[in-house]
């Protein structure tokens, strides 16, 4: 594939954009010292981590040095609020008094960590957010709404600063009911909009059914930034989202505890960009800790935001998997491209009689089927010494004269693509949760006994 550099006005950053590898990768360490460096005089945390891993900051002299720094899981930032200074911990790099920002992870894996930041990483967070947001597009003529409730997460709270200061015109849409904000969208014409794939779904099923607006027609959102779900990097699910709003519809990915880290360009590559200037990135087998270079070969992301400094995330074990795609992207960013996406996490990728899968496969599935609604639950228990698997579904109402012929194009396709036979379970139609932000389809119960 020929690379083609774009004129600067494509990029945020045109220089560290399309830096070279062998630049980039001297770059990245000379921030990664420094961070390391920092935390080791400044938090008692990861000086005693990297004491008793036998590390000094001076020991990291080559790019290959820093898979030697001990790793930092999720449940490591729990214990630690435990310590003092209230809230944070002693991971904590700055007097109380510079916090100016708190957040908290959402909870959905266990009990919520708390986030402090300065004012410094705020602008940070803002800043990577615009790398992110001027690759998909957005630039001062748009009028962005956000129709998301503003809350203790961070959700899109750093899309709405970075808008800004791209020069975006922002509308907040946080108190608003669901049926306000698409009367709002309407009233205002706006062009671009930030939501999880499971709302962007939800937002459409509802102006239509609801207030008769159908979106791709009555409104004039053309782009939308999805996050905090995989499924705008799942084709047949980006599809459904793409065609309810006929706009052009881009992942991002990124944690409370890590930042914006990757996103998907104007290109849509079939996967999403590494922001290797303000992160470092490695992909580790998930069974040695191998660091993978090559392409195509699934590890799990960890991860170093090199600019944080309140509570800085070094070498932070984010459990998601990814692999590295072969193709450069034709935007003519050097920025590495994980192919697909984030195909999952470590924790969900499961073995079910024998097979391993991530619920992300069965998605793709399901929203590859015309007549089946946007939600599904998938329910994983145990009978006796075997596996159960059940996928709740609903049949859109004028979908129920083909209910047979749909099933079993769904039965097919799931042997197909995921080796494995499900009980298909039929729900009324708007009978299965809906959800406004993370959605919770995915449920085994084989841990729970």
């Amino acid at each position: 594939m020929t690379r083609k550099t774009k004129g600067a006005e494509y990029y945020w950053n045109p220089i560290v954009e399309t830096l070279p590898m062998e630049k980039m990768r001297q770059l990245q360490l000379n921030k990664f010292k420094k961070i390391v460096q920092w935390a080791y005089d400044r938090s008692k945390f990861h000086r005693k981590l990297y004491q008793e891993a036998g590390l000094e900051p001076g020991d990291i002299k080559t790019y290959e040095d820093v898979s030697k720094v001990p790793k930092v899981e999720k449940a490591m930032m729990r214990d630690i609020q435990r310590k003092d200074p209230f809230p944070y911990g002693d991971a904590l790099c700055v007097p109380l008094e510079e916090v100016t920002e708190f957040r908290q992870t959402s909870g959905t894996t266990g009990t919520p960590v708390y986030q402090p930041d300065t004012w410094q990483d705020w602008e940070w967070w803002a800043e990577c957010w615009a790398y992110l947001l001027y690759a998909q597009g957005y630039r001062n003529t748009d009028r962005v709404f956000l129709p998301f409730g503003y809350n203790i997460f961070v959700a899109f709270w750093a899309g709405h600063y970075a808008a800004e200061k791209i020069g975006c015109e922002v509308v907040p849409g946080g108190v608003l009911d669901t049926e306000a904000r698409i009367l709002k969208i309407q009233e205002l014409k706006a062009t671009a909009m930030m939501a999880t794939p499971t709302y962007v779904l939800g937002m459409a099923d509802t102006a239509k059914k609801k207030l008769g607006i159908d979106p791709a027609k009555d409104l004039t959102v053309r782009k939308i930034t999805c996050a905090g779900e995989p499924g705008a990097s799942i084709p047949s699910t980006k599809q459904r989202m793409e065609e309810a709003w006929n706009a052009k519809v881009y992942d991002h990915v990124g944690a409370t505890e890590i930042g914006a880290w990757g996103f998907e360009c104007t290109a849509q590559p079939g996967g999403l960009h590494v922001n290797e200037a303000l992160f470092l990135t490695q992909l580790e087998d998930i069974e040695t800790g191998e660091i993978i270079e090559e392409p195509e070969r699934r590890g799990k992301i960890v991860i170093t935001a090199l600019d944080r400094i309140a509570q800085p995330c070094i070498r932070f074990d984010s459990k998601d998997v990814a692999e590295w795609s072969k193709d450069p992207c034709p935007c003519g960013r050097t920025f590495r491209i994980i192919k697909g996406g984030v195909v999952g996490r470590a924790d969900d990728i499961t073995k079910i009689k024998g097979v391993l899968i991530a619920p992300s496969a069965i998605e793709e599935v399901v929203r590859s089927i015309k007549g089946l609604s946007n939600e599904f639950e998938i329910v994983v228990t145990k009978k006796g010494d075997l596996d159960d698997i059940s996928l709740k579904i609903e049949l859109l109402p004028e979908a129920e004269g083909n209910r047979e012929a749909i099933l079993n194009q769904l039965k097919d396709q799931l042997r197909l693509k995921t080796n494995l036979g499900y009980n298909i379970e039929v729900h009324p139609y708007n009978s299965l949760p809906r959800y406004e932000v993370k959605a919770k389809r995915f449920k085994d119960l084989r841990k729970h006994g």
